[in-house]
This record gives C-alpha cells, sequence and structure tokens, in this order.
C-alpha cells in the first residue's frame, strides 16, 4: 500500500473532497502513485485528514468517475490510470477551431487525452456520439446548435462534467457553459466604426445557404443599418453575389471571403479603397491576407484555456467572451 496521505487546507475555499481529487491526481502525474498502487482506505483518510466519511467517498467517487482510480470489493481503491480522457464535441473542423483545440490542449497537462469529434450538424450523429460517450469520459466539452434534440440528449450528461461552448443555445439548466453572443455585440462593434462605413455606398451582408452561423447576427446587421441610415442588402445564395466598386461586404464564411477576393482580383479592385470587407471570426492568416482583413471575432485563445480552466479547477463556469472588431487594411 502506497504511504501518500493527501493535503487539505481547513481555510481554502476549495471544497474539501476537490482537494482530494486534485492531491491524488498530482500524486498520479508527478509518479508518487504509480499504477495498480493501493490507496488509503476511507478510515484511513477520514482519521489521517481529520475529514467525514461522505467527504472521503465524494473524493473516491468523483476519482473513478475521472477513471484514474478503481474499487476491488474487499480489498479498497487501486490507481487505475495516470491519464484522464476529455471528450471534446465540435461542429466542423475550422481555422479557427484550430486555434481554440491549440489552446486548450496547451493548457491541460499531459496526462489527459482529449478525443475530438465532429457533428457537422447532423442530429443523428450527434446523439449517437453523445449517447455512446457517457460514462466514458471525464468532462464533456460541446458546441450545440440550434436543434430541439440536441438539449434532450445533452441533458442525459452529468451537468457537473459536461461544459456547452460557442454558441449557447439548448443548454442544460444546470451545467456550465463558455460562449459567445451572436446579436448585440455586433451591433455594438458596428457603432464603434460608423463613420469608417460612410465612405461605402451600400453595406451587404452575405448568408450563404451552406452556413449554420446564428441569425441574430443578420438581425444585429439590419438594426445597425436601419439606426443609422446605412443602404444595405442580404444576399442568401452565392450564385447571387456580385462584387460593386464603392460596396462593403460583411461575412460569415471565409469561402465566401476567398471568392469576394477573387472577384476583386479579376476587376483589379483594391480592398480598403475599391471595396470593403469584414470577416467573421479571426485566424492566423488574415492579418496577413491582402495586407489585413478586417474581423469580428471572439478571443479563441481565451475560449480554449478557459475550457482547461474548467476541467482542472472543477467549478462551475458561465460565461459570455467579448467579441470585438479588429481593424486592418480590408476596410
Amino acid at each position: 500500500m502506497s504511504n501518500f496521505i493527501p493535503k487539505v487546507d481547513n481555510n481554502s475555499s476549495v471544497p474539501k473532497f476537490l482537494q482530494l481529487v486534485r492531491s491524488f491526481e498530482d500524486a498520479v502525474k508527478s509518479k508518487l502513485l504509480n499504477v495498480g498502487e493501493l490507496l488509503p482506505s476511507v478510515n484511513e483518510l477520514c482519521k489521517e485528514c481529520d475529514l467525514s466519511r461522505d467527504t472521503v467517498f465524494k473524493a473516491y467517487t468523483e476519482l473513478k468517475n475521472r477513471k484514474l482510480i478503481e474499487s476491488v470489493p474487499n480489498k479498497g481503491y487501486y490507481v487505475a490510470s495516470t491519464t484522464q480522457n476529455v471528450f471534446l464535441f465540435l461542429d466542423t473542423f475550422k481555422a479557427y477551431k484550430e486555434v481554440l483545440y491549440g489552446a486548450f490542449r496547451s493548457a491541460l497537462p499531459n496526462s489527459y487525452n482529449v478525443d475530438v469529434h465532429f457533428h457537422h450538424y447532423n442530429t443523428r450523429v450527434f446523439e449517437d456520439i453523445v449517447l455512446n460517450a457517457i460514462g466514458k469520459y471525464s468532462h464533456y466539452i460541446i458546441m450545440n446548435y440550434d436543434d430541439k434534440k440536441v438539449k434532450e440528449t445533452v441533458s442525459k450528461i452529468d451537468p457537473s462534467k459536461l461544459l456547452c461552448i460557442d454558441w449557447i443555445i439548448n443548454v442544460p439548466d444546470k451545467c456550465s457553459y463558455l460562449g459567445q453572443d451572436f446579436g448585440d455585440p455586433v451591433f455594438e462593434n458596428l457603432v464603434l466604426i460608423k463613420d469608417k462605413l460612410k465612405k461605402y455606398k451600400k453595406l451587404v451582408f452575405i448568408y450563404p445557404e451552406f452556413t449554420n452561423h446564428p441569425t441574430q447576427t443578420i438581425t444585429a446587421f439590419e438594426k445597425f443599418c436601419a439606426d443609422h441610415g446605412f443602404d444595405y442588402k442580404i444576399i442568401y445564395h452565392v450564385k447571387d453575389i456580385e462584387v460593386i466598386k464603392g460596396e462593403l461586404y460583411f461575412t460569415v464564411s471565409d469561402r465566401v471571403m476567398a471568392k469576394i477576393l477573387d472577384f476583386a482580383h479579376e476587376l483589379n479592385y483594391s480592398t480598403g479603397s475599391d471595396i470593403g470587407i469584414i470577416s467573421y471570426n479571426e485566424t492566423p492568416t488574415k492579418k496577413y491576407i491582402k495586407d489585413g482583413i478586417t474581423v469580428i471575432s471572439t478571443d479563441f485563445d481565451k475560449i480554449g484555456t478557459k475550457m482547461a480552466d474548467f476541467i482542472l479547477s472543477g467549478q462551475k463556469i458561465r460565461e459570455f467572451i467579448p467579441t470585438k472588431m479588429i481593424i486592418r487594411n480590408s476596410l
């Protein structure tokens, strides 16, 4: 049996059971405890750490749920694994998701494995993958979307282990969330640059037929144009795009942004003077394309880091990450 006894700080704001969990996790990571090693009994921990049986049981139950320990009837608790498995369920793979994932992975210790899945807004796929994953992971981080079956499916996950990210829709009441607001911040950021937009004779919002971007952004755009007297147009089909000198194009799709740049190249138009472009979601390359594409975006590095904080702290989180405009040459 191991001689390891965890430390518990009676003056800490962190619950005692969670202090036990973290102490054992740290011991496993630092190899003070090894796979197969017998842990102190519940009675021993109660005595050594001056804790109630309920507190110790709660800590061991949590460690079992995280697949770090296992119990053997009439023998006790053993270290089962030196790793924890995290379920990450994204909508699609795009450049800014790579930024989010990179920040998330960098903020987690190497002892954590992250299984990444994509649902592509397919409800049957979403349901099958989530239901198959329940009980196999220590934490579940999921990008929800606008389908009534989504909430029913994710509600089957233990809410203390569930974090819904990005689009905060169909989120169970008791779980954590970390998202961005696709409505009011768009309006507010457009107001901040309204003087720069006045040189364009028309503002064109392109919402292509293949996108699943929240429609709150369209509503915010329309409200801004109506409130501030801008002539505007909404395009819903890629085939209807026509790049005209003197117009600004606001797009939620990088594929559409590339198409606009192709048109501009063919017509010998310069971005930022002949036409304007605002793209949704920052990526590592947009600051270099055509000397810089103006973007409206949340901070995906920050979301990724806070996703890791949720796992490591064990604390509930309910937060929106701010959305900001980054002005570059294309405006």
